[in-house]
Parts: C-alpha cells; sequence; structure tokens
C-alpha cells in the first residue's frame, strides 16, 4: 500500500484485459486493500511482508524450509501484521529499501528468485511494469530469466527516499540509479515528477515519457449536474487523503478554523475522509481536540476508510477539496477523483498540482504551502458560489475526457509497443524464444 499504488495498478490492469491486452497482476508484501473489484485471480502475494522483515534481520531465516516459510505468507498473518506497521523504525526502513533495491545481491534474493520462477511458468510477456521506483532491483533477474524489457513507473519516491535517515539515504540513491540504467522504460503521471526523477536519476529522455493516472468513471458518471448553492447556504471543505501531516490534513484544519474566526463564511463545515491507520490515530485525536478548543467540534466530522460508493458520496457532498500535501507528490489521485465527482480543489504552487488544475481548470493554486494563504484562496470562492460550480463542471468534463482508466490504459499500451519496438529483449530466455520463431 505505497501511495494509491494499488488502486492505479488494478484499474490499469482491468482495462488493459479489457483492451484485449494479456495481463496479470502480481501483488507484493500485503494482501492488495481496494475499494473496486480486484484484478488479481489466484495469483499469490510474492514478498510476503513478514518474510521480506525476518530475511532482512536474521540470517537463518534466508535458508530456512520452504514450507516454514510459506507459513508467514497467511492472508490472515499479512493482515495482522499490516496493523502494525506504525511501530517499524525508520532505520529499519531504510536498511530494508536498500536490501530491496540490490536485488539479487540484497537479503532478499531468495523471494526474487522465487517470484521470477513463478513468473517463467507464465507466456513470455513483452514486458514486465514495476508499480514503483523502489522495485528497480528486480530488473536485472526479470530481463536475465524471463528475456523481456522492464518499465517502471514514478510515483513520489523522492520524497519517501529523502525522508530516510543517513547512511540509507545516499545508498538508496546510489543503487536506484546504477539499477535505474537497466530499466527499458520509465512513465511518469506528470511532466513535473518526470523532470524532478530525471535530473537526480539522469534518466535518458528517450526512455521517458509521461502517462497521467486514470480513474474508472462507474459511479462518478451517474452523479447529477452540480448546481450552485444558494446565497447563505451551508457549504463544505473537504479534505480527502490519508489523514497524516505528510498530505497537510492539519493545514486543512487550521484553515477551517481561520475562516470561522473571520465570520465571512459562517456556515462552513469540514469533512475529513480518507485512510486512517494505527499510526495515524493519534495525529487525528490531536486535530479533534483542536476543533475542540476552537469551540468547533461540532462543525467537523471525520470519515476514515470508506468504501468506494461512500467515497464518491463524500467528494459529492463537498463543496471544495484540498489536500496541501507537503512532500514532492507525483500527481495526487485525490485531485481527478474530486474532480469526477465535480468538486473544485484548491491547491498550493508545489508538485505537479498546477500542471493537473491548469490542464482540467477545475481548481486554483496558492502561492504559499501554510494555513492562512489556503484561507485566503479559499474564502472569495467559498463566497462566490457559482464561480466553485463553474470550476467543478469543468473539472469534471476534463476528467472524463482525459483522465480515465481507458485513456491511461491505452496510452500505456502505446508507450509499451513503442519499448517493445525499441528496446530488443535481452537474457536466454529471448534467445530461446528467438531460436523457437526462428525454427
Amino acid at each position: 500500500m505505497y501511495c494509491g499504488n494499488c488502486f492505479r495498478d488494478n484499474a490499469l490492469v482491468a482495462e488493459l484485459r479489457r483492451q484485449g491486452h494479456d495481463t496479470v497482476l502480481v501483488p507484493l508484501y500485503l494482501p492488495m486493500t481496494l475499494d473496486e473489484a480486484p484484478a488479481t485471480s489466484d495469483v499469490p502475494t510474492f514478498f510476503g511482508g513478514i518474510n521480506v522483515f525476518l530475511s532482512q534481520k536474521l540470517a537463518w531465516h534466508r535458508r530456512a524450509p520452504k514450507w516454514f516459510r510459506h507459513w508467514f505468507d497467511s492472508p490472515r498473518l499479512l493482515r495482522w501484521a499490516a496493523g502494525k506497521t506504525a511501530k517499524t523504525r525508520a532505520s529499519d526502513v531504510g536498511e530494508l529499501t536498500v536490501s530491496m533495491l540490490r536485488g539479487e545481491d540484497g537479503r532478499q534474493s531468495r523471494e526474487l528468485r522465487e517470484m521470477v520462477t513463478w513468473m517463467g511458468n507464465l507466456p513470455r510477456p513483452d514486458a514486465v511494469f514495476l508499480s514503483n521506483a523502489l522495485l528497480v532491483g528486480f530488473a536485472r533477474e526479470l530481463k536475465a530469466r524471463l528475456g523481456t524489457r522492464v518499465i517502471c513507473f514514478l510515483q513520489s519516491e523522492e520524497s519517501f527516499l529523502d525522508g530516510m535517515p543517513e547512511p540509507f539515504r545516499s545508498e538508496a540513491w546510489a543503487h536506484l540509479a546504477e539499477r535505474a540504467e537497466e530499466v527499458d522504460g520509465w512513465i511518469a503521471p506528470t511532466r513535473y515528477f518526470a523532470n524532478r526523477m530525471s535530473e537526480r536519476l539522469a534518466l535518458p529522455s528517450s526512455r521517458l515519457h509521461v502517462v497521467p493516472n486514470g480513474i474508472a468513471l462507474a459511479g462518478y458518471a451517474e452523479l447529477p449536474e452540480r448546481v450552485p448553492v444558494l446565497a447563505g447556504a451551508d457549504l463544505t471543505l473537504g479534505f480527502f487523503a490519508r489523514q497524516c501531516a505528510d498530505k497537510g490534513l492539519d493545514l486543512v484544519v487550521d484553515a477551517f478554523c481561520e475562516l470561522r474566526r473571520r465570520g465571512t463564511v459562517p456556515r462552513l463545515h469540514l469533512r475529513v475522509g480518507g485512510g486512517c491507520g494505527p499510526g495515524d490515530e493519534a495525529f487525528v485525536a490531536g486535530l479533534k481536540a483542536r476543533l475542540a478548543q476552537a469551540g468547533l467540534a461540532a462543525e467537523a466530522s471525520f470519515h476514515p476508510n470508506l468504501s468506494r460508493d461512500e467515497k464518491i458520496s463524500f467528494l459529492a457532498a463537498c463543496d471544495v477539496i484540498s489536500v496541501p500535501a507537503r512532500f514532492s507528490e507525483a500527481f495526487g489521485l485525490y485531485l481527478i477523483e474530486a474532480m469526477a465527482a465535480g468538486t473544485p480543489v484548491v491547491q498550493p504552487d508545489v508538485c505537479g498540482f498546477r500542471e493537473i488544475i491548469e490542464a482540467t481548470g477545475g481548481g486554483v493554486v496558492y502561492p504559499k504551502n501554510d494555513a492562512p494563504s489556503l484561507a485566503n484562496a479559499l474564502e472569495p470562492l467559498l463566497r462566490q458560489p457559482v464561480r466553485l460550480r463553474e470550476l467543478g463542471n469543468a473539472g469534471r468534463r476534463a476528467v472524463s475526457r482525459d483522465y480515465t482508466d481507458q485513456v491511461m490504459a491505452r496510452d500505456i499500451a502505446a508507450v509499451t509497443q513503442q519499448v517493445v519496438a525499441e528496446r530488443p529483449a535481452a537474457g536466454p530466455a529471448a534467445d530461446r524464444a528467438q531460436t523457437e520463431k526462428g525454427n
């Protein structure tokens, strides 16, 4: 569950199949937690999170019998472990990340061999996609044993790596840059993040492509057209993302309190939705206490871990959404989800937010990522309901045209065809396939 990758990958695979491409989704670490029907079918979870951690810490576990290790891959046990991740130390994550980036030379080499062996029993793929750059340690083994190309998505890895303590941060970037040379193609969801990672990894422009993320419109398309609210009616400021400081939830709460203090939008309410795990609960409790101290506890509501239908209803019930993320966000799937519901977004002028908002017309950006600036950007919009609806309707039209799972899958298939044409497959498997074709 890394940065919405599960949602993106699941939607992509389902749509690629609908478009006639034979595609297999291979889950890693933990059973996938989704709000849509899973695109996996009888595919085991590789690199089970518990075995990955124990392989990192215990040399004897790397040599343990398969039956013993298999016990730790129980879906029930993995779901239990997922609830304990808030207690993982940053140093443990850093050490583990470096090991994973080392691929066949890392402490999870056994897990890598098992996954590639299983994949070797499938028809030889034209390409294998890596969900994010933290998995580039797989590339060498995949290409050598499957005779395929490797294409890697870029999805907000920069902040994750920069957030690790030294020496792991420097080691991880060094290994990533080294292994990046073995990747045949890269796909970033925004030009902003493509440029950022190209600069940091020296990625050749010929292998770098930009394909925006897309979502399935089922449920969104059935929503009625939004109409302006009457003057003086209740209005709702919304937040929908993981309920944590990295996503800027505290900035939204502070901006809400400031707007209510000013009295210019007297009937404004706050709705907070999105994932809230064990590691987020203390932070959220602190924000609730802050709202209570301001006398606004009754004007705010929190809605954690919603289903897909609940999420769509939540987004449609808000008049404006803001997720002022504090880190180098590659895209922000929540932006196009909000727009698909006809709800405009107000975002700081950082990361790729301006790129998405200018492409859709579905919101506004403000200059400085702090609570006063957010309040100043929200206030004139909330006092112009007609303008809010114009932005919301514009964003909804743009998402239905340019940011759907159908468009994403079509464009990624086109990139794949280009990579396959330009980058010959290498390795024993490719050589055998070419010999058989010649015979």
